[in-house]
């Protein structure tokens, strides 16, 4: 009875190691996805968001763009 006990609390420890590996990796993918999301937002700029070119040969400043800063 004892082996037997011994092999079935050892298959439970396989599939709870599995079990954690698995929600791990899907943890891991998330992270891993939602950084190429912001990498991939932050790259690409969003339409009319482009300063127009103005020639003026220097004469005009170019507006300063009021910006908050980013939050932890």
């Amino acid at each position: 009875m004892f082996e037997y006990e011994q092999r079935i609390r050892t298959e439970e420890l396989i599939r709870d190691a599995e079990s954690y590996r698995r929600a791990r990796d899907a943890r891991r993918a998330g992270r891993e996805a939602a950084h190429d999301a912001r990498t991939t937002r932050r790259s690409t700029p969003r339409p009319g968001t482009e300063e127009p070119d103005i020639e003026d040969h220097g004469t005009r400043r170019r507006t300063r763009r009021f910006r908050l800063p980013r939050t932890a």
